[in-house]
């Protein structure tokens, strides 16, 4: 696999892109009064965390020094008191933080979802499946992950770091100082942590965007995997990604072994430059001993909220690494969009056109040369040629799925272009060879959320196309589940459930292509019928190489190298003696015992 596929894994960004947080800020604004609330509920937090070491300080040198039990049991009570208030306001800041995070990813899974079904196919031919389900998976966690335990969180350790070193410098400034002394220690060992975090980080991603898309490819491939036993390959290939991941994720967990113990050495060494200057103090009477325990408990409180913006630093640098991969799929802009001032819908009332049409996927490589030719309504018109000769281009410019480089593809005298996309598809059904069925029940995958489409318009449409049998054999009927791509069916039943969906929704023009290719002979019988009738009076292209198919249509062109050569009926094409006639004999010769 080329390392240039996982590239955009790579991407590590800046610690902190103001354009890019301010992007991100915009899934916040509806629900800014949750980031307040759990702002505040920070804020508070910290403050309990300032307060309880001056009551115990408070004890020491009050009731305990002057054993007044009555005044001892009132401050543990006070303790008590802000012990669960710090409990109850950290709960509600934990789930009012994490409701901002899942409302706001929400909303932005949502908004990906629908941009990615609005773009081109072509984008699609770039982008693979495993690198789009990362962006919407992955990313949009790491995204949540800085909303619920990240950047809002800030506020409350900077308070609280604020705080205690203000108190601290307050209570005695020199025995500060000492302690302080430790810091470039700690901000070496943080600096250090950062450094290496930021580059095993960076391998971790590029190993699961690795993992991920094997995984998917091998899954995707099952059939031909086992058909070609290459299992024991492919074990083997899975385990040496799945070592990578893991060595990279054990080296990240010793960089944390190394990065919290240090932290806690540099803490324990504070503490014990307290207790060698601070003791001394006591032993002189400078210093109260309550005193002592409060400047203990504050500089083991100094390093949390340190340790903290550390882990924070690096889920905000992976944030905004995710959020710009993230804003590069929302800001692709469609290919193909609708027009500004479009016409009114298709009818089809007399012919499709297509008009000296160029097409090219890649820049000038064209694969359709000056293609024209004329689909009157009402008729069937089968295209043939060779594989690669460009016959499904052209039902791709014809759907809009890609725009043609020259010419003009008209409905009526009206080029393509001028309709509004969604009306141009509403009169186009289409029928594939690979025929594309989604999880759910046999009359789901007929009405596709159409709700206009009653039970028995469904049952009508596949009697028409005789898949009203095989379903009704089923145990639960129309409402038999069907699994993940239509896996627990045939080609065969696959395909009259794709006839009998194009039927129920009753299009202008019905598009077959390939649609029979696959077919066994006892299934072909079953479906000529219905071809009959699903191609009465409707206008119909037809790509196809059985005989049994294109025979009888009306007009047949002959597409060679992207140019359409001969046009005519099949009679009119079989006595030019040219392309058709030799791809007849090669293909259909022996079915009729030429």
């Amino acid at each position: 696999m080329s390392n240039n596929y996982y590239h955009e894994e790579e991407i590590l960004g800046k610690a902190y892109d103001a354009r890019l947080m301010k992007r991100l800020l915009r899934y916040v604004k509806p629900y800014r009064h949750l980031m307040f609330l759990g702002i505040a509920a920070s804020l508070i937090v910290s403050g309990f965390e300032l307060a309880l070491p001056y009551i115990v300080k408070s004890t020491i040198d009050g009731p305990i020094a002057n054993s007044d039990f009555r005044g001892m049991f009132i401050m543990s009570l006070v303790y008590l008191g802000l012990l669960t208030g710090s409990f109850l306001m950290d709960y509600i800041k934990i789930y009012i933080l994490n409701l901002l995070g899942q409302k706001a990813m929400r909303d932005l899974r949502m908004q990906i979802f629908e941009h990615v079904e609005t773009l081109s196919l072509k984008f699609f031919d770039k982008n693979p499946v495993g690198r789009l389900m990362t962006r919407i998976t992955n990313d949009v966690q790491v995204l949540n992950e800085m909303f619920a335990s990240g950047v809002v969180a800030v506020a409350g350790d900077v308070f609280l770091l604020i705080g205690i070193i203000t108190l601290m410098i307050a209570l005695n400034w020199k025995l500060s100082l000492l302690v302080f002394a430790t810091l470039p220690l700690l901000f070496g060992v943080a600096h250090n942590f950062r450094t290496r975090i930021r580059e095993i980080y960076r391998d971790i991603r590029s190993r699961l965007a690795r993992l991920n898309s094997y995984m998917q490819e091998n899954l995707s491939g099952m059939r031909t995997i086992q058909v070609y036993n290459r299992e024991s390959r492919n074990y083997e290939t899975f385990r040496e990604l799945n070592a990578q991941l893991r060595k990279g994720t054990l080296d990240a967990i010793f960089q944390y072994a190394v990065f919290f113990p240090g932290v806690q050495l540099t803490s324990a060494l504070g503490v014990g430059i307290l207790i060698w200057y601070g003791g001394g103090a006591v032993i002189r009477n400078v210093m109260t001993i309550g005193a002592l325990i409060l400047f203990i408990q504050y500089v083991t409180r100094f390093f949390q909220p340190i340790r903290e913006l550390s882990e924070k630093y690096n889920i905000l640098q992976s944030s905004m690494a995710s959020s710009e991969r993230i804003f590069k799929i929302l800001d692709t802009k469609p290919l193909i969009t609708d027009p500004r001032e479009p016409e009114s819908a298709p009818r089809l009332s007399h012919s499709i056109e297509f008009r000296n049409v160029w097409f090219a996927y890649d820049k000038e490589e064209y694969v359709l040369h000056d293609v024209s030719f004329t689909v009157p309504k009402g008729q069937s018109v089968a295209i043939v040629g060779a594989t690669g000769a460009g016959k499904t281009s052209l039902i791709n410019l014809l759907c809009r799925f890609y725009d043609y480089n020259k010419g003009a593809i008209t409905i009526d005298g009206i080029e393509l272009r001028r309709f509004r996309i969604q009306e141009l598809r509403s009169i186009i059904g289409l029928v594939l060879q690979d025929v594309f069925l989604f999880y759910g029940d046999v009359a789901g995958n007929i009405r596709l959320g159409r709700d206009n489409l009653t039970d028995d318009d469904i049952e009508k449409a596949c009697r028409t196309v005789n898949a009203h049998d095989f379903i009704s054999a089923f145990p639960d009927g129309y409402q038999q589940k069907v699994r993940e791509r239509g896996a627990t069916l045939s080609q065969g039943q696959k395909q009259l459930l794709a006839f009998a969906r194009a039927l129920a929704f009753d299009p202008k023009l019905l598009i077959l292509d390939e649609a029979t290719s696959s077919i066994d002979t006892a299934t072909e019988v079953l479906i000529q019928d219905a071809l009959k009738k699903l191609l009465s009076h409707r206008t119909s292209i037809i790509i196809a190489h059985r005989l049994s198919t294109i025979r009888n249509a009306d007009k047949i062109i002959v597409m060679h190298k992207g140019k359409a050569r001969e046009t005519g009926s099949h009679q009119e094409l079989i006595e030019k003696n040219g392309l058709y006639r030799r791809l007849y004999e090669l293909q259909y010769r022996h079915m009729e015992g030429m």
